[in-house]
């Protein structure tokens, strides 16, 4: 595939908010008053990172995107569900992708794969490899029984050069971190919560990869790492990691078939404007693409959508979840204010977008 450039796509934290609390859960007993109950605390299993690398390096893909629209490819790791070719990975390694080719690391063949859905809010997304079978499969854990302290392993293609996975190990010091998360193709920034926070230097290329228990369970799918920013400042590196718990919520939701607001199923749907939101409400038109819906439909710059197919529509973020839950050649109604206060409903037709 042609480049332009290339990244390896990962998350780096812009800003991080940590916060865990612990607390003693347990059961009420009647005992002789000589006897005093103790709390004690769960054994960690020491890890073997040689053992849980070789256990996980037959169940990762690597990632190769073609994201002509930045400007780049990109590169990035995944987590092989099914024999058929389920691929659970971050959605921002796959965002922008017009195109994306899987390398399965087990049989080392090349696969075209299609998205099937996405949380962009939790950073998850599911694919499906074309023509796939029998492939090894990943065995997943719990991330509701991780401790702090507990010894986990992040592995995946750290450098994003499409060879053998690279793992790193650390011990857990957070189960409910909250940061803000830059991804290093495009340069936006986004809130992500309830993140496994690892001290372990996860790099670039690893996004989508897995981290694994002292058993090889998978316990969470790597989202994010430190940046330069923290290690400049003398700060411990760390990963960040989606709780597996969380990944596959939002996977079975994606194979139900149902979109919700903010779990998108299948291709993407596209009106091909940019908006922000508008006083008192709407969403304004910052851009209308050429070629795009809703420039066909004569919407421009300094319009507000106020409503879809009836629906009112009071913010930017609005419109884009009325959107999300359609899909390609889909037709819409939109109400639209102009600049002068003159309002009017046009009909445009979803165009296919990449995974936004």
């Amino acid at each position: 595939m042609k480049r332009v450039g290339r990244v390896l796509v990962t998350m780096l934290v812009a800003l991080l908010g940590v916060g865990a609390f612990l607390g003693y859960r347990g059961e009420f007993a009647l005992v002789e008053p000589e006897f005093v109950a103790q709390a004690q605390a769960p054994v960690l299993v020491p890890l073997d990172p040689v053992a849980v690398t070789g256990q996980l390096e037959s169940v990762l893909v690597n990632i190769d995107v073609d994201a002509s629209g930045f400007g780049i490819g990109a590169a990035g790791s995944g987590i092989v569900l099914t024999e058929d070719g389920q691929i659970l990975t971050s959605h921002h390694v796959i965002k922008g992708a017009e195109a994306l080719r899987v390398t399965d690391i087990a049989n080392g063949l090349v696969y075209d794969a299609t998205v099937l859905g996405y949380d962009s809010g939790a950073d998850i997304a599911l694919l499906s490899l074309g023509g796939a079978s029998g492939l090894p499969t990943a065995r997943l854990g719990t991330s509701a029984d991780l401790r702090i302290s507990q010894e986990v392993l992040a592995i995946g293609d750290a450098g994003g050069d499409g060879g053998e996975p690279t793992s790193v190990a650390g011990p857990i010091t957070d189960l409910d971190a909250t940061i803000v998360a830059m991804n290093s193709a495009d340069l936006t920034r986004k809130a992500l919560n309830g993140m496994v926070e690892v001290a372990a230097p996860v790099m670039g290329g690893q996004s989508g990869g897995a981290l694994a228990d002292a058993s090889g369970a998978v316990v969470g799918v790597i989202t994010a790492a430190s940046g330069e920013d923290s290690r400049a400042a003398g700060k411990p590196p760390n990963g960040y990691a989606v709780p597996i718990d969380t990944a596959m919520r939002i996977v079975a939701q994606i194979r139900s078939g149902v979109p919700t607001d903010t779990v998108h199923i299948g291709p993407t749907a596209s009106l091909g404007v940019q908006v922000i939101d508008a006083r008192p409400a709407g969403a304004q038109v910052s851009w209308a693409f050429y070629g795009q819906p809703a420039r066909e439909a004569g919407i421009s710059i300094g319009d507000v959508i106020t409503a879809v197919d009836g629906a009112s529509i009071t913010t930017a973020k609005a419109l884009s979840a009325a959107i999300n839950i359609r899909k390609p050649a889909d037709s819409v109604r939109l109400d639209v204010t102009s600049p002068d206060g003159a309002t009017r409903t046009v009909e445009a037709v979803l165009a296919q977008g990449t995974p936004n």
